[in-house]
């Protein structure tokens, strides 16, 4: 009964198939509809609830949120703007310009007097080539102190780029006369000019005085300007040094004069500062100290830049 027994067999065979491939399809079922979660989500025991959490290890710092200021701010607004710069450097706001500086009376006036006290012609009258300057009670002369504070004036000026004249170069001579500097500084075609001075007083006043010229013929054509300029170091001197506006000359900080051969025969915008009273105690003690001087020069170096800006 070989055959008989072979024939129930192969029905059961064929289920016992069929079943075991429905078993696998099921399988492949099961695992596609549920996949096993990666490694590292396995081992953190959560998935990032955004891109911020895969990136940072604190999710919970406000740097780590989108919408925080520190995490997305534009480069553009948190980087500091550059400096403005030349091809040589730091932008020069002078680059390009002559600036004329007379640092009034010399230091050896008092030993040829002579040559001094020659008359010259002012533009509208005679007057005398020079003078020795005033001093304070200590000796401490008016022709050091304008001398100096040219010196850091000129430094000043030649780092923001001009090209700087000087009527005298140093302070051991005598002269030039006074209508001799401004033949000097008109002839180098300056864009602007300053006669260095300080005053002598009565002991009890104090301060300073922009001297401005008056119309002359020569300065006509400079008078506004000269005026204009005259304002911008009024302001200068009261915003960058300590000294007040005089309190005995002048109105206000200000005095025309048609007297003086530096303002009659400019062609340039031109003034005069008297910086303070060497007569006067509290003006000397300032107008003697080094660190002032260089004070004076920066408000004189900012004065011509916003003039000629």
């Amino acid at each position: 009964m070989k055959s008989g027994k072979s024939a129930a067999v192969r029905p059961a065979l064929v289920v016992a198939a069929a079943v075991g491939v429905l078993l696998v399809i099921a399988g492949a079922v099961l695992v596609l509809m549920h996949p096993r979660p990666a490694a590292s989500q396995a081992a953190s025991g959560s998935r990032p609830r955004h891109p911020a959490q895969a990136i940072g290890a604190h999710s919970s710092s406000p740097a780590a949120r989108p919408d925080s200021s520190s995490a997305t701010a534009d480069p553009r607004r948190t980087t500091p703007a550059p400096r403005r710069t030349t091809r040589n450097g730091p932008a020069r706001p002078l680059a390009g310009k002559v600036i004329g500086i007379d640092p009034g009376h010399n230091g050896a006036n008092g030993t040829d007097p002579s040559y001094i006290d020659q008359l010259i012609w002012n533009g509208r009258e005679s007057e005398t080539c020079d003078t020795t300057g005033t001093q304070t009670d200590g000796g401490y002369t008016e022709a050091r102190f304008n001398f100096n504070v040219a010196m850091y004036l000129r430094a000043d000026l030649r780092r923001a780029g001009a090209r700087v004249v000087l009527t005298r170069t140093s302070n051991d001579g005598v002269g030039p006369c006074v209508n001799r500097r401004a033949q000097i500084l008109d002839a180098a075609h300056a864009n602007v000019a300053i006669d260095i001075h300080a005053d002598g007083g009565p002991p009890w006043g104090r301060g300073f005085t922009v001297l401005e010229p008056v119309a002359d013929g020569p300065n006509d054509a400079v008078i506004g300007s000269s005026e204009r300029f005259g304002a911008d170091v009024r302001s200068a001197m009261l915003a960058d040094t300590s000294m007040p506006v005089s309190n005995y000359y002048g109105h206000s900080g200000v005095q025309f004069r048609d007297d003086l051969a530096g303002l009659n025969l400019t062609t340039m915008p031109k003034v005069l500062i008297e910086c303070g009273n060497m007569r006067n105690a509290a003006d000397a003690q300032l107008l003697t100290s080094a660190s002032f001087q260089r004070r004076l020069a920066a408000a004189f170096t900012a004065a011509i830049t916003r003039f000629l800006a």
